[in-house]
């Protein structure tokens, strides 16, 4: 057996290599064929299916006049290239009157539907304008005479665009303009010699027309949706504050519960000692009144311990001072004028027995009031008075602050209204009342009414 030199077996090999039939060229071929076909069938599907559901369009305006400018603009380019649209057909291309007549109507009333379906409108007008094309190929026309779109038919394709370009998505807009594009190059293939080059005007301002609507589209929507989340925030942190203040005054009046539920458990503990006689039975009803009252304040320093905030607790755990009660508006007081707000203060001349959890109420709002006289209007004369009318059982709390001084430019310009929140979850927590309010002269009053003995509160 003789064996072939080098050369000869990388001939044979490059040889087989050249003679081998290829599958790449079919199978690149096939696959570009299929994308073509997929990109027709979804443009065709996107110029047969409508975005919207027939809505007008600037149908979501509040304003009724700015409702009804699609109809008038409709009507009016309607109402004037309907009888332009006959007499240029007629004297100009010198079509007869019935087929000018015809193609004139199909051309700009459905101009009117383009308000509400302006795509629908489209295939009305588009085949019309196809079929005055075809037409107008075999008519004899004089020089100068535009084909195969004449000056009307333009004008109101040209608007049809723009009604088009406010409602549909994007690929719906690249499909009518690649169906206008391949008209009117198709007409430019069959009669060359009837070409003036309108085709290519047509088919540049139908995509500008188309592409100025889209983005006039695009932009409203976008600000639709700012508009949208910016009211969701809101909504958001409207929330969130109402939760803040609702946890702040739970962890107020946890203080005041637990003040008087360890008063409970001492006089529960020391009840067998400081009274003589007592029976057994009730020295055990008391150690159960005791090992209750202990349980109950266990779990409300649970809860407080949820309750209180991170920012608390970075900062040396739970508070420990009691809560403040109507004694000490006096201080709150003396506080906001060192800060520069002459303050006027009212109070029942003798002392006035008050349940804890209205005291707290009384002096939180006292003090959210005058946090926002400080805020909003620096170094206005405000009035404090707290009266109480043991008769009715009720305490009024008035904060009224006169205009700020010119002078003086406010810390805030926008209120987060977080003061306000707590002032009415307060009072609505002791069924009372509040009444909060500009005034004529620039001013502004906070008025609470407060039963002087809270009642039990049973939330809804």
């Amino acid at each position: 057996m003789t064996s072939r030199p080098p050369a000869a077996a990388y001939a044979d090999q490059a040889m087989q290599t050249t003679s081998r039939p290829t599958g790449d060229h079919p199978s690149t071929r096939t696959r570009v064929l299929r994308a073509g076909q997929h990109a027709l069938r979804t443009l065709a599907e996107d110029l047969g299916r409508p975005t919207g559901p027939g809505a007008a369009l600037f149908g979501q305006v509040q304003n009724r006049w700015l409702r009804l400018l699609p109809y008038v603009v409709a009507f009016a380019f309607m109402a004037s290239l309907l009888p332009s649209t006959v007499h240029v057909l007629t004297h100009d291309y010198g079509l007869s009157g019935g087929p000018a007549g015809a193609l004139a109507t199909a051309q700009t009333v459905p101009l009117l539907l383009a308000v509400t379906r302006p795509l629908q409108a489209w295939w009305v007008i588009f085949a019309a304008d196809v079929l005055g094309g075809i037409a107008l190929a075999f008519v004899p026309v004089g020089e100068g005479r535009a084909w195969p779109w004449p000056a009307t038919v333009m004008i109101g394709y040209l608007v049809l665009m723009l009604a088009l370009s406010l409602r549909e998505r994007r690929r719906t807009l690249i499909a009518v303009w690649g169906a206008t594009g391949a008209v009117s190059v198709l007409f430019e293939l069959v009669r060359p010699d009837r070409s003036d080059g309108t085709w290519v005007l047509m088919f540049v301002l139908s995509g500008l027309f188309l592409l100025v609507g889209g983005a006039l589209r695009e932009r409203g929507a976008a600000q639709r949706k700012l508009i949208e989340q910016e009211n969701i925030s809101e909504a958001e942190r409207a929330m969130r504050t109402l939760l803040e203040e609702r946890t702040r005054i739970a962890r107020e009046l946890h203080d005041v519960v637990a003040h008087h539920m360890s008063v409970i458990t001492v006089q529960a503990d020391s009840a067998p000692y400081r009274i003589s006689g007592i029976p057994e039975a009730a020295q055990e009803e008391f150690s159960t009144i005791a090992a209750t009252a202990r349980e109950s304040l266990a779990e409300m320093r649970r809860l407080l311990g949820v309750l209180r905030s991170e920012e608390t607790e970075r900062h040396g755990g739970p508070e420990k001072a009691p809560q403040p009660g109507l004694e000490q508006v006096p201080k709150l007081v003396e506080g906001t004028v060192r800060a520069g707000v002459p303050v006027e203060l009212a109070l029942p001349d003798g002392p006035v027995a008050l349940a804890p959890a209205v005291g707290l109420s009384a002096y939180r709002i006292v003090q959210e009031a005058l946090a926002n006289v400080v805020r909003h209007a620096p170094g206005a004369h405000t009035r404090v008075s707290v009266t109480a009318d043991e008769a009715r059982g009720r305490l009024t709390v008035l904060v009224v602050n006169n205009a700020p001084p010119r002078v003086a430019a406010p810390l805030e310009t926008s209120g987060t209204g977080h003061g306000l929140v707590g002032m009415r979850e307060r009072v609505r927590l002791l069924d009372g009342t509040l009444d909060t309010g500009p005034l004529p002269d620039g001013g502004f009053r906070v008025a609470a009414q407060l039963p002087i003995t809270a009642k039990d509160h049973h939330p809804a």
